[in-house]
């Protein structure tokens, strides 16, 4: 429950300046994705705020059953859509399942309408009519024409404020509607209680508590507004409350200052002349409304809107300053659009008195880091967590912190699988916290205690009664009886368990780096050698007899086939090359997921991935083989991992609106795009070692944070010299496609001389 289907493409193009500084952005453009989403909105880099149009509020279930079209609007945006329902504050980007949507506000005016009405008559709720010809989509801004009411919408952001400015037309019926109900992936039990408090007339406060992907999720928030409302409102549509208490002493519905519900819609009215702007500051906080209160008043002072918009644009430029890029049009659209996309998470889960909501329930201080949510590992281990050990170190350092945080406070005392909002969603397969622990501890990047560091990864890996570990721990492998991903999950497993050794062994822990590096071969137990791929193994050791190494459902893979699992192995790519029978054969096996064609039954069943996320039988669009075209480099062939990595990064990314061909996924897809552009790839998180490829790039200069720069730069590079010619590392050549963290920190120059045929 992974991959979406709509997406926002942020296209970043530059004046003559701008090419040389990046300082300055041009209007971007909204779009959709083939396999993928996010949203257009308003946010700053790594943001708490993530403040979006949504274009509709179908429900997660219909007649008690998933209502599949839902899985149209994980980010609450689709392009689509002809009518905007309103603004809400929180949003994933680029994930298959989904969440939140907190808080959703409207302005209207005319007769106050507190339905959202249906999209095929947008004029029968408060819902309007839009059209993308009125729409103008920038990083820290979003504006759009509300044409049923003839009200301009825009917004910005700060870390924890969004700031919302609505021009209206002259009417003594003006409204602003905050949807307390309305939410992503909703249902009827899903918000399990609202509160509401109208401190004065300009100013209110609140929470919202849900139960969804995350069971036990709370957000506060402060709502201020630049003009008093002249009246105020709410109804509350839940008809089955069964107990009410005394409350109906008061008329709760208009001018009545406590509001709480779990199905609650507040509106605020104003008379505005002709072109008046109404704005709204609205923060939030995961600890009370006190905080949220206070990140309101710190982070944004009086109603300067152009001020929040160029503060928010300028962090935007400075945080795309990292990386200095020069290349055709093209391949540099993608590559801003990629480094944009992989900075909106994780997100800030700290207020500005550094305080925020554990695991526990309880409020702890975050002492000397930034406290962060949104860890979607299944994806973002592989690339997009050692793409900020290279680009965003001291962030990576406290996002590691957070992770510590959470084992901390985590009752199952384990490392978090998908950290969500004070919350584990536990969703998706393996323990790649241990990756990203590990990652940063042996690149130098993680200050914290390394020791005990290792210990919470060796106790999540050995939490026995979580997905099949006891049997992997005892077995070397999950019996097919006991998962329908025991095949994954034993890889997943295996990798995970490599990169705790490579950890031990850096501590001087030699027993622990014995114990799992021998774990770390288990992969060896479901490679099945009488036909070269990963199968499903029974309790007895025998390998399952049913068994189609095409399909995704019920073979024992997530998100995949055997096809692409027989590769994952990334931290023994010449283990499995021999048990494949060696480099000429493995090399030829590569050729054929490269070229081979998948039957359309193929596709019949598969809810998150079309033709366009894959070539031949590898399937882009998903990660789990993600490393796999760099693995031509361990034969004598490296130069078809060259031709490949060109290949895929012209065919799924592509700087139109439909141009990415995989959902981003929290930023892995970004990820591996920045790093292959750039010539090369980790493909083993957890070691210090990157494989070359065949840069994109003119050149690059990456400003690191220790002061140095790396620059790449490609010489007779274009779209028909594909391959490398030589590779010399500060004036001297390279003898293997390889280079080492180390390299790249330490500043110099990476220079690839390209041509139109392989040496």
């Amino acid at each position: 429950m992974k991959k979406f289907i709509f997406y926002f493409v942020l296209f970043l193009s530059f004046s003559a300046q701008a090419q040389q500084n990046l300082v300055k952005y041009v209007k971007p453009l909204i779009g959709t994705e083939k396999m993928g989403h996010t949203y257009p909105g308003a946010t700053v880099p790594f943001g708490a705020v993530q403040l979006s149009p949504d274009t509709d509020t179908i429900p997660y279930e219909v007649n008690g059953k998933y209502n599949g079209q839902v899985y149209k609007y994980c980010a609450g945006y689709k392009y689509e859509d002809k009518t905007i329902v309103g603004f809400s504050h929180t949003h994933f980007s680029g994930t298959g399942h989904s969440d939140l949507g907190d808080f959703l506000i409207m302005p209207t005016q005319g007769k106050l309408q507190m339905n959202p009405g249906k999209a095929s008559d947008p004029k029968s709720g408060f819902r309007s009519a839009f059209s993308h010809a009125n729409e103008t989509a920038e990083a820290g801004y979003y504006k759009v024409k509300l044409d049923d009411d003839n009200i301009t919408a825009e917004m910005t952001a700060t870390t924890r404020v969004g700031m919302h400015q609505y021009t209206f037309p002259k009417s003594d019926q003006s409204h602003i509607i905050l949807d307390l109900m309305a939410g992503i992936y909703n249902y009827d039990e899903k918000t399990v209680w609202t509160y509401v408090r109208v401190v004065n007339d300009t100013l209110v406060t609140g929470y919202r508590q849900t139960y969804g992907w995350a069971r036990t999720r709370t957000v506060y928030f402060a709502m201020s507004f630049s003009k008093k409302f002249k009246s105020y409102g709410q109804k509350n549509y839940d008809a089955r409350q069964a107990y009410r208490g005394f409350w109906g002493k008061f008329d709760q519905s208009k001018n009545f200052p406590e509001v709480a519900g779990k199905k609650v819609r507040m509106y605020f009215d104003f008379d505005t002349k002709e072109g008046e702007q109404v704005k709204i500051k609205f923060a939030l906080s995961p600890v009370s409304q006190e905080n949220a209160l206070q990140n309101m008043r710190t982070e944004i002072q009086g109603w300067d809107f152009e001020k929040v918009k160029n503060q928010a644009q300028a962090t935007w430029n400075k945080e795309l300053n990292k990386i200095n890029v020069s290349a055709s049009d093209d391949h540099k659209t993608n590559f801003y659009t990629a480094m944009y996309h992989a900075f909106i998470n994780p997100t800030t889960y700290t207020d500005v008195n550094g305080q925020y909501k554990g695991l526990d329930q309880g409020v702890h201080t975050a002492n000397g880091f930034v406290n962060y949510t949104t860890f979607s590992l299944w994806d973002t281990y592989r690339a997009l967590h050692p793409f900020f050990n290279l680009m965003q170190p001291a962030r990576n350092n406290d996002m590691v912190k957070s992770m510590m945080a959470h084992y901390e406070q985590n009752s199952l005392q384990m490392l978090p699988i998908w950290s969500h909002y004070a919350n584990d969603n536990w969703c998706m397969s393996g323990y790649h916290s241990v990756s990203v622990v590990a990652d940063a501890i042996i690149k130098g990047v993680y200050n914290g205690d390394a020791n005990k560091a290792l210990d919470a990864c060796i106790a999540t890996a050995n939490k026995r009664s979580y997905e099949g570990i006891g049997y992997y721990a005892d077995l070397g492998y999950i019996p097919a009886e006991r998962s329908g991903v025991s095949v994954s999950n034993t890889l997943e497993y295996a990798y995970d368990d490599w990169a705790i050794a490579q950890v031990a062994k850096k501590l001087g822990r030699d027993d622990v780096y014995q114990t799992f590096i021998k774990r770390s071969n288990n992969w060896k137990n479901n490679f099945d050698p009488a036909i070269g791929f990963m199968r499903p193994k029974l309790t007895d050791g025998s390998f399952k007899k049913e068994f189609d190494v095409l399909s995704t459902h019920g073979q024992g893979f997530i998100e995949g086939n055997s096809w692409n699992y027989s590769f994952f192995v990334p931290h023994d790519p010449v283990g499995l090359m021999t048990q494949m029978g060696g480099k000429k054969k493995f090399a030829a096996r590569l050729d054929t997921l490269f070229t081979m064609h998948l039957p359309d039954e193929f596709f019949a069943d598969t809810e998150d991935i079309t033709r366009e996320g894959i070539i031949g039988g590898y399937v882009h669009g998903n990660e789990p083989a993600h490393h796999v075209a760099y693995f031509y480099n361990w034969t004598d062939q490296a130069y078809k991992t060259q031709a490949q990595v060109r290949r895929i990064l012209k065919m799924q990314y592509k700087p139109t609106p439909d141009g990415l061909g995989g959902n981003d996924d929290c930023g892995q897809m970004s990820a591996w795009y920045m790093f292959s552009s750039l010539g090369f790839y980790p493909v083993s998180p957890g070691g210090d070692e990157y494989a070359l490829g065949s840069p994109s790039v003119n050149n690059a200069s990456l400003n690191l944070e220790n002061g140095k720069t790396f620059t790449v730069e490609a010489i007779n590079q274009s779209d028909k010299n594909v391959y490398v010619q030589k590779v010399l590392l500060n004036g001297k050549q390279l003898m293997k496609p390889f280079i080492k963290h180390s390299d790249i920190v330490a500043g110099g120059k990476l220079t690839f001389y390209m041509g139109p045929k392989h040496r």
